[in-house]
């Protein structure tokens, strides 16, 4: 299975900009959880006898793990999103009555490397994005832990945002946050103000504390989108206003339409190419980047540094 994983993780998205992405299904007590492919590493056993328990730390940490000579945080995943039903000490079965075998996914995203124990695994799927069903705004308010939902087989999948549970554990509120760095002169925030952007991204707690941020460094015209089509749909209509946005910065996984197939649909319109896009996400790496030019972007950062967006959006937008 890791191998076969590994090999599969690296081949996903051979064409950028296609809206389309692979999902690992694994188990938490029977229930199907997804989670993107491009952010897992490797899938190994658990070896409990290899955990090392950690004092005064977060109830869902069960401590850490030594893969390859680096010590690397575990993440009782069931305990976190509320489905720990049992301890991890005795034998669980998965909703069809088979039994199943606890097993670590070991991810990485924002340059950080994070292990998730989660109770069995069963395959990768190829879907579009636009088969991922956004969370009720309802359930956003209350399950930010989650960013959609895709049914497979008649079965509903929920994707988990690993991000957002990373950062409820080792502290996430000031991740999106002002780093300090940003100017916010007088003359500077002026000019800030007659830009017009579009921010797309699905997880609400990150677009508050952008918006926030672009807000306080005197972004005032700044509009936000909870996914790649709902910005689309924006800049169609500012096109039909004549009100067209000097630059996008979107997120790269979205519900409905991804950040990549959303550059690709902008730096493919004879007149909306013209417009600038960052990418923001949290998958940006060496192989993600040479995909974010291939579909045209004119700048990328990764997750969480705030500073670095208001930065970009500066470089394009404010002339010197």
């Amino acid at each position: 299975m890791t191998n076969s994983t590994n090999q599969n993780a690296q081949g996903i998205l051979l064409e950028a900009g296609t809206n389309e992405f692979e999902i690992l299904e694994y188990y938490l007590h029977g229930q199907s959880f997804g989670i993107n492919v491009h952010k897992l590493r490797e899938i190994v056993p658990f070896n409990k006898e290899g955990l090392t328990h950690l004092p005064d730390c977060h109830p869902s940490l069960l401590g850490t793990v030594l893969l390859r000579g680096d010590t690397i945080p575990l993440i009782n995943l069931a305990e976190h999103v509320g489905k720990d039903v049992v301890s991890i000490e005795d034998s669980k079965r998965g909703g069809d009555g088979i039994q199943t075998k606890h097993v670590v996914l070991v991810c990485e995203f924002n340059d950080e490397v994070i292990a998730f124990l989660v109770h069995g695994v069963d395959q990768i799927h190829r879907l579009s994005w636009s088969q991922v069903k956004p969370m009720d705004q309802f359930f956003d308010a209350y399950h930010p832990r989650f960013t959609g939902s895709v049914t497979i087989a008649d079965r509903d999948i929920l994707i988990v945002d690993m991000e957002h549970i990373a950062y409820e554990i080792f502290g996430s509120g000031q991740h999106y946050e002002d780093n300090g760095e940003t100017d916010l002169s007088d003359n500077r925030k002026h000019d800030r103000g007659d830009v017009k952007l579009f921010f797309a991204e699905d997880s609400a707690i990150i677009r508050q504390g952008i918006m926030r941020v672009l807000q306080q460094a005197g972004y005032t015209k700044a509009q936000c989108f909870s996914d790649g089509l709902l910005c689309w749909n924006g800049i169609l209509q500012a096109q039909k206003d004549g009100e067209l946005p000097l630059l996008i910065v979107s997120d790269i996984e979205m519900p409905e339409l991804d950040g990549l197939a959303l550059c690709r649909r902008i730096k493919e319109n004879a007149e909306l190419k013209k417009i600038k896009v960052v990418m923001y996400s949290s998958l940006i790496n060496e192989n993600t980047s040479h995909k974010c030019e291939e579909v045209g972007a004119d700048g990328y950062t990764s997750k969480p540094d705030v500073g670095k967006v208001v930065a970009l959006v500066d470089k394009h937008c404010i002339t010197s």
